[in-house]
């Protein structure tokens, strides 16, 4: 049994989280940390890591970048491993995630989705093929509510493709200048509209032939189930960075 401590337990995918955890029975869910108090939980509370009343085995966390500080220094304290599944961080957060890693196991992904990270894989093949004779272009749809864009997997697809296409160059906002595109650009695009859950879509555009790749979530039950096969597989790890590939080979 693996005893979960959930930050951001009050958040969307917190409520998701714990209803997965609950319908399993090699997890289980008995710490949480949020800004908000939680409704109609049986775990034990904290509006900070700092003032936790009960521990667990890994921390699984869905909360905001703000939290990060926190949520480290209570981990590496304890000892304790760590999903960390927010986005939105800055490099010099991403730093101190990277330098935690050296004390205690980290699991860091953009996306907690088997299909995405498929896709990713998808995406570094189709630009290993197609090398720069193709125009790459990446857009991703979420709710209304998403706070940072363009999304942590966007970014996740476009890092991995840029390890093919190593001068690639980001391009986020074309209105803001008049040329024409140049081909070691890869376009990323945000859409933000009611209650989508996740939608995203690589482009690679040739000359008279185009190949999509995408990707719909249809729920959060799919980053849910991610986040709990993370931490059960993160509990036994040693100090170090892990993201789904390494969950995936281990399988």
């Amino acid at each position: 049994m693996t005893n979960i401590i959930l930050s951001g337990c009050s958040g969307k995918m917190g409520a998701s989280i714990i209803a997965c955890a609950a319908a399993r029975t090699d997890c289980r869910i008995t710490a949480g940390v949020d800004i908000i108090a939680p409704q109609h939980t049986d775990f034990a509370y904290a509006a900070r890591f700092s003032d936790l009343p009960e521990g667990g085995d890994v921390i699984v966390d869905f909360s905001n970048p703000a939290v990060l500080n926190d949520l480290l220094a209570y981990a590496t304290d304890k000892k304790l491993p760590c999903v960390i599944c927010t986005t939105g961080y800055s490099e010099e957060q991403k730093a101190k995630i990277r330098k935690a890693s050296e004390s205690i196991p980290i699991f860091y992904s953009g996306n907690m989705s088997l299909g995405i990270n498929l896709i990713i894989e998808l995406a570094k093949k189709a630009a290993a093929v197609f090398g720069e004779d193709f125009d790459v272009e990446i857009v991703e749809q979420h709710h209304n509510q998403k706070l940072d864009a363009p999304s942590g997997t966007a970014l996740m697809i476009a890092d991995a493709i840029s390890e093919v296409r190593t001068d690639a160059e980001y391009v986020y906002d074309r209105h803001a200048y008049r040329k024409k595109r140049e081909k070691k650009e890869i376009g990323i695009h945000s859409v933000r509209g009611g209650n989508i859950v996740g939608e995203h879509e690589i482009i690679f555009a040739g000359t008279d032939e185009v190949l999509k790749i995408s990707h719909s979530a249809r729920s959060k039950t799919v980053f849910a189930v991610g986040a709990l096969n993370g931490a059960i597989f993160l509990k036994d790890q040693q100090p170090g960075m892990y993201d789904m590939s390494d969950l995936l080979a281990s399988r």
